[in-house]
């Protein structure tokens, strides 16, 4: 039997419409997508700072690195003239100081100089005795005969143009000393240098005497229609001809050198020719002669005398040796003591 309607269940009636509306996950799915983008802009904005940031420290760095080295070298550059400047201060100083002691000096020297100024005679005189003093040590030290001529002839010269009678007897003592100097045999000492020089430019290419050999004979020419066997037994001959070689020589006893043995005789020819030179220098006759000797013995003993150039060296040797050089060099004493008295007689007065 149907149930009554008032006993129906409330249920059984039609549900309410909901208005129509967006559908809400769309919309957070958008906000979430919304939010990712502007986290996603500001972590990419942060790390573009942070590395502008890291790239503007390095930077900051690297000026600092290169101001601080440049103030380095600022420092290193203010130092050395820091220390330049000092150093210039002192030499200044030091230079003034010894400007002021010059000038000292010289103020004592001019006040010393007027007070002992000599006259114009007793500056001649003290002229001529340093030149007469240098003319004795060329006599002395050097013989050299010319100069000491040269130099009394310049201290009479002076004593002519002062023309002064008291001068007269030192004249007198400078003409007997020029005379005996004058009477000295003259040896040309440039001369005989130049040629001894030239001599030792010539030793180097001198022949020695263990260069003189014959050549050797040409080996027979081997005859048409000669059996080889005998060709053989000529060739092995020839060769055992030559093991064995005697040679006639007009001078016995020639002396072998070894090439190193040939070079040190060289040398040691030409220090016997320049020690001839020094000696000629000093008037050493003797040394010149045994020097000259010694050596035209050893070229005789190990040189090829046959050769022209070592006929002409012993030739220039013999002239040389007959160089005369053993005359006694006169002394200047007279002119000194002439020059001597001279000035204690001027001293005398003044005292």
């Amino acid at each position: 039997m149907p149930e009554p309607a008032a006993d129906r269940p409330a249920s059984s009636s039609p549900p309410p419409r909901i208005p129509a509306t967006a559908p809400a996950p769309r919309l957070a799915l958008w906000a979430w997508v919304a939010a990712l983008v502007i986290a996603a802009a500001i972590a990419a904005a942060w790390l573009d700072a942070r590395h502008g940031q890291r790239e503007l420290r390095v930077d900051l760095a690297k000026r600092l690195a290169e101001v601080e080295s440049a103030q380095q070298a600022t420092r290193a550059i203010v130092k050395d003239a820091q220390d330049s400047v000092r150093d210039a201060q002192a030499k200044i100083a030091l230079l003034e100081n010894r400007l002021g002691e010059s000038q000292a000096q010289q103020s004592a020297l001019e006040a010393l100089y007027r007070e002992l100024s000599p006259s114009r005679d007793e500056w001649a005189l003290t002229e001529v005795e340093q030149v007469l003093m240098l003319a004795s040590q060329q006599l002395q030290l050097a013989g050299n005969v010319r100069a000491a001529l040269a130099a009394l002839q310049v201290a009479d010269t002076k004593l002519q143009r002062l023309d002064r009678p008291q001068f007269v007897p030192l004249r007198r003592a400078l003409a007997r000393d020029m005379d005996r100097l004058k009477a000295v045999p003259y040896v040309d000492v440039a001369g005989v240098s130049l040629r001894l020089d030239e001599a030792i430019a010539q030793i180097d290419a001198l022949p020695l005497a263990i260069d003189e050999r014959l050549a050797p004979p040409p080996p027979p020419a081997p005859q048409q229609g000669e059996s080889g066997w005998r060709r053989l037994l000529a060739s092995a001959w020839q060769q055992i001809r030559q093991l064995v070689r005697i040679e006639n020589i007009d001078r016995p006893e020639v002396p072998l050198l070894l090439p190193q043995e040939q070079f040190f005789l060289r040398e040691n020819l030409k220090l016997r020719l320049l020690s001839a030179r020094f000696a000629l220098l000093f008037h050493d006759q003797a040394s010149f002669r045994a020097d000259l000797t010694a050596a035209d013995a050893w070229l005789a003993k190990y040189f090829d005398t046959r050769s022209k150039p070592v006929q002409a060296l012993q030739t220039l040797f013999k002239q040389l040796k007959a160089t005369d050089m053993a005359a006694e060099l006169p002394g200047l004493a007279a002119s000194l003591d002439a020059v001597r008295v001279l000035q204690i007689a001027r001293d005398k007065p003044q005292r």
